[in-house]
């Protein structure tokens, strides 16, 4: 059974909470409002912008006490024929001692920020070309909210949040009539390798918000599902995590999704499909990145590991359709809660057959009692 409220409930207390919203929202916000005003910055600095799990409303609620994380990329005019990765971030020192002393280290290709509420990542990028300058400062790109509190956003030069919007501006944006850019990469500083490397979180972005409107809205919600999945399955190894299962997702995930529960299910079983000859071979597929199809979001897992996740795919793709197709509605939430764990809702007494459909399991049918708490599964504007 779909249990549309079983589903919101259970993403309304897997996303993060209203305080940790505001916390990553105070977080980013402090950080940017910082970095153009700073003094030893401004003969460099371009633009900001968010990228991640936060701006793409794919993130989870954090577990054992760590925080949130936020990143956020500014654009630098620095050219790599005069700075090498080490030097660019080394530009940024001044600022971090007048912020955030004693709360920042360098990383492998990001600059990270540890304070007590939240922790943010600073990406650092060399300078993009002269045409593509104007374009990085737009709205669109500058933008600080998610998909959910804007789910037509899109990269162009016309796009306006829907506050600044007058009402010609909006229907346009709903007629998908923007003209949207196509933006180069760009390209970060990487000082283990000790070069400049590519990256296009704008164009994951953009892929983002084109599948979740293709699935109905469901996608952010299917890849917060997931994550949570792996992040509860303590038979999962380590890799992979993050983005590269969010890569996994999206490349598997069936467009015209009736439900978040279809969604879970059917992504499962894509991959298991899909993947299952790279499994028993324990060959690591190639992922090519949005925006970057050179790059394998995959590169850093090795056969062994992607052998062992694919695995318990198969094992989650018989719980999921188990718990699709059953048509009690106790027997389906518990099969829901073996794949989710205990943050998926427990059945409310009174049992019951359900009938087909996704509202089967929600109303007062079968002899069952209706729920009397629904959570939403869009609620909040920082998922």
């Amino acid at each position: 059974m779909e249990l549309p409220t079983y589903f919101a409930d259970f993403l309304k207390d897997i996303r993060p909470t209203l305080n940790q919203r505001e916390e990553m929202k105070t977080g980013h916000t402090t950080l940017r409002d910082r970095l153009r005003a700073h003094d030893s910055l401004k003969e460099i600095y371009v633009s900001d912008f968010l990228q991640g799990s936060y701006r793409r409303s794919t993130a989870v609620r954090p577990k054992d006490g760590n925080r949130s994380d936020v990143d956020v990329v500014v654009v630098t005019n620095m050219s790599e024929a005069e700075y090498t990765p080490q030097q660019a971030m080394d530009k940024f020192v001044p600022f971090l001692i007048d912020h955030y002393k004693d709360k920042w280290k360098f990383q492998g290709r990001s600059i990270g920020i540890e304070l007590s509420y939240v922790d943010l990542d600073l990406v650092v990028t060399s300078a993009p070309s002269e045409a593509e300058v104007e374009k990085l400062t737009s709205k669109s790109v500058r933008y600080g909210g998610d998909i959910e509190a804007e789910p037509d956003w899109v990269l162009s030069e016309f796009w306006l949040p829907s506050s600044e919007r007058n009402v010609y501006m909006d229907e346009a944006v709903r007629k998908g009539t923007l003209n949207p850019w196509k933006l180069d990469p760009l390209r970060i500083p990487d000082r283990e390798a000790e070069e400049w490397d590519n990256t296009h979180p704008l164009e994951q972005l953009s892929f983002t918000v084109g599948k979740n409107k293709a699935c109905n809205g469901h996608f952010v919600n299917i890849v917060k599902a997931l994550k949570w999945w792996k992040r509860i399955n303590t038979d999962l190894p380590k890799y992979p995590k993050g983005y590269p299962i969010e890569h996994l997702i999206g490349d598997c995930c069936p467009d015209s999704c009736t439900s978040v529960a279809s969604g879970v299910t059917e992504t499962l079983e894509e991959i298991e499909r899909k993947y299952k000859e790279y499994a028993d071979s324990k060959t690591v597929p190639f992922l090519s990145d949005h925006g970057v199809p050179l790059h394998n979001v995959f590169h850093r897992i090795t056969g062994e590991d992607f052998q062992a996740f694919h695995a318990e795919v198969e094992k989650a793709a018989d719980t999921a359709r188990n718990a699709l197709d059953e048509q009690d509605k106790q027997k389906s939430v518990a099969e829901w809660r073996k794949l989710f764990g205990t943050k998926f809702p427990e059945a409310r007494s009174g049992g019951g057959s359900g009938g087909s459909g996704g509202s089967s399991g929600d109303t007062k049918s079968g002899g069952y009692t209706e729920r009397t708490r629904q959570g939403s599964i869009g609620e909040g504007s920082f998922a």
